[in-house]
């Protein structure tokens, strides 16, 4: 498979997924010290999938998924500045300190959330693929989920009508093995989630999720069927989180040996040895781009701490009302 992608491709992808983990350490760090406060999932282990989602898609394509958003968000262009300052709950937030970790937004780049409630994204991501078939555009919805997500029957009735109208979305199940804390094989008799479509004559296919190529692959075929006016596709994307569900996870469920286990096949340490290996790539080169992204996460964390909080009166602001709205009745 290495032979297939430039030099260049595999730079960004390591510089990506190197930055996605970095930040995401730093905010395990920051809510340990409680500067980050509130629920918080983070996204170490499964960067490939960022990383090769992003070199499948365009740029006008839309990214919608759940509450493990920091860094997909970071990946389709919200800024870490911008990421780190709203889960500071700062005014500086992509979502205006309103959202928290599990509520990054970033419309202006195409990210539509960050959604808290278990698979609700699934209904909107499949919306969002009927603005753009409705507003005659070639742009693709990527929607995100869970394995955990795969049990709820919003998925059932979207995977209809998606099929139904062919709308030009990708169904991704980021599927780490644990929903929040058992396993797959304890909540379905279904073990190969992609096989979910096959009810619908959707095309289905499984993922190696720890592999940025594998999934620049898949995706790129699924988005290149949804442009031709082809429909949806559910990818089975399997991968791993190093870490639990969320930061207060336990982790009972499994054994550290098995962490370590998937460890060797980490994505980011995949990337650096291709490039080391079969372009070359400098110590001296390793090292720029090591700081590069230091960097980064060290001015994200500056701008968060230096950023004000919202004010009082921004409470009631962003609320949604049509105040014209016809259909209420005395």
């Amino acid at each position: 498979m290495a032979t297939k992608f430039s030099k260049e491709t595999y730079l960004y992808w390591y510089e990506l997924m190197l930055l996605l983990r970095r930040f995401e350490e730093k905010v395990g760090q920051l809510y340990g010290m409680q500067k980050i406060r509130g629920f918080c999932h983070l996204y170490i282990g499964q960067e490939a999938i960022a990383a090769g989602c992003m070199t499948a898609t365009n740029a006008d394509d839309k990214f919608i998924t759940a509450y493990r958003c920091h860094a997909l968000a970071i990946a389709k262009g919200v800024t870490p500045k911008s990421t780190m300052a709203e889960l500071y709950g700062k005014a500086t937030g992509c979502s205006k300190g309103k959202g928290g970790s599990m509520h990054i937004f970033g419309v202006d780049v195409g990210f539509f959330g960050g959604h808290g409630i278990v698979g609700a994204q699934i209904g909107t991501g499949a919306g969002l693929a009927f603005a753009e078939k409705y507003r005659g555009t070639d742009n693709v919805a990527l929607c995100f989920f869970g394995d955990g997500a795969a049990r709820q029957g919003m998925l059932h009735e979207t995977f209809n009508i998606a099929m139904l109208w062919k709308l030009p979305v990708v169904f991704i199940v980021e599927n780490n093995n644990y929903a929040m804390g058992t396993s797959v094989a304890r909540t379905s008799n279904v073990l190969d989630l992609y096989k979910l479509a096959d009810a619908y004559d959707m095309p289905g296919d499984s993922v190696d999720g720890m592999s940025p190529e594998d999934v620049h692959n898949a995706v790129l075929r699924a988005v290149n069927r949804a442009r031709e006016k082809g429909g949806p596709t559910l990818l089975e994307i399997k991968t791993y989180r190093y870490k639990g569900h969320s930061m207060s996870d336990p982790q009972k469920y499994r054994t550290k040996d098995e962490v370590e286990e998937y460890k060797e096949r980490d994505p980011v340490e995949h990337v650096l040895k291709v490039l080391k290996e079969q372009y070359k790539l400098s110590e001296e080169e390793i090292e720029v781009i090591t700081n590069r992204v230091k960097t980064q996460v060290e001015e994200s964390v500056q701008f968060a701490e230096e950023s004000p909080w919202p004010n009082d009166d921004e409470l009631l602001k962003d609320v949604y009302i049509q105040e014209d709205y016809p259909f209420i009745t005395d």
